[in-house]
C-alpha cells in the first residue's frame, strides 16, 4: 500500500478498476473489476417532478470542493442500516491526494450554514467515476447528483460511472452494463478532454456553467453515454482554489429577464442534452 500513489490510481481508472477496503479500520486495499457495471447516460438522465421541483426551488446552497475530504469522511460514517464502509483511511488519503492535484472533485448541499449532503468521486479525462454519496436531508444527494450532472455535461464529458448499479441509482436512468461495453465505452471517454471547473476556478459556479449552456445549445448536440456505495482532465482549480458556489449566476444563452436560479440553469442544461 505504501508504493500505491496518484498516478498508479488513475491508471488503474483508466484500466477499468477501482479501490475499495473491507472496513475502515482495516489498512488492505483491494482492486474490483465488476462484471456488470453501472453508468448514467448523461444525455437520458432522468429527473422526476418532484425531484426538478425541488432543485428549481434551490432549497440548498451547491457548492464544489469547498471540503472535499469532509464529505470522504461523512460518506465513510455508519449510520442506520450500514455497521461499516468500505472507504478505509488509506484510500481516504488517496482520494484527498487526487483532489489536491485536480482530479477528484465534491459536490455539497449545504443549508443555513450546515453540510446536509454531498457527493465525490474521481475525474479523468472526459469520465467521472462516482465514488460515493450522502445526505441528512431530504433529497441532498439527489440534488448534489442532478447539479453534477449538468457540470458534467457543460465540461464535455461523456461517462458517468457508478460503479454497481442500486434501486436508489435506477430512478435516474442507471444502466447496467458488461464489463466489455464499460471498458469500450471508457475507451472513448478518455480520448475526451473534460473540463470540471467550466468557466474557471473561483468563479465558476452557475456563472460558468451558464455560458457553457449558451454553447451547448448553440452547438444544438447531445454528449455520450456516458452513487450510494458506489457512485469516481485535472481541474481548473482544486481545494479551496478551485471553490466555486452557484449562487451566482449569468443570463447569458437564456433570453432576457432575470437571470434563472442555480437549479433551474442545471436543469436546463440536462433537457438540452436529452
Amino acid at each position: 500500500m505504501a508504493h500505491f500513489d496518484v498516478r498508479e490510481l488513475l491508471d488503474c481508472y483508466a484500466r477499468g478498476v477501482f479501490p475499495m477496503a473491507d472496513a475502515r479500520e482495516d489498512e488492505r486495499v483491494f482492486l474490483i473489476d465488476p462484471e456488470r457495471r453501472g453508468v448514467i447516460p448523461l444525455e437520458t438522465f432522468h429527473v422526476s417532478r418532484r425531484l426538478a421541483r425541488t432543485v428549481r426551488g434551490d432549497h440548498f446552497e451547491v457548492r464544489f470542493d469547498t471540503c472535499f475530504r469532509r464529505v470522504v469522511q461523512t460518506c465513510a460514517e455508519t449510520g442506520r442500516g450500514r455497521t461499516e464502509t468500505w472507504i478505509n483511511h488509506p484510500i481516504e488519503e488517496l482520494y484527498v491526494a487526487l483532489h489536491e492535484q485536480g482530479f477528484a472533485h465534491s459536490v455539497e448541499c449545504w443549508r443555513e450554514g450546515e453540510l446536509v449532503g454531498g457527493l465525490y468521486g474521481v475525474s479523468l479525462k472526459g469520465a467521472f467515476f462516482g465514488e460515493s454519496m450522502f445526505s441528512r436531508a431530504r433529497d441532498a444527494s439527489k440534488v448534489a447528483l442532478v447539479h453534477l450532472v449538468a457540470r458534467l455535461i457543460a465540461g464535455g464529458y461523456c461517462l458517468l460511472d457508478t460503479q454497481f448499479m442500486t434501486e436508489h441509482l435506477r430512478q435516474f436512468g442507471t444502466e447496467e452494463i458488461s464489463r466489455r461495453t464499460y471498458h469500450r465505452r471508457l475507451d472513448a471517454a478518455l480520448k475526451v478532454d473534460g473540463r470540471f471547473q467550466v468557466g474557471g476556478a473561483s468563479s465558476g459556479g452557475m456563472a460558468g456553467l451558464a455560458a457553457g449552456a449558451a454553447g451547448f445549445g448553440a452547438a444544438g448536440g447531445g454528449t455520450g453515454a456516458g452513487v450510494e456505495a458506489g457512485l469516481g482532465a485535472a481541474s481548473a482549480g482544486s481545494g479551496e482554489a478551485g471553490a466555486a458556489s452557484t449562487g451566482a449566476v449569468l443570463a447569458a444563452g437564456f433570453g432576457g429577464g432575470a437571470a434563472p436560479g442555480a437549479g433551474a440553469v442545471a436543469l436546463q442544461l440536462i433537457s438540452q442534452a436529452s
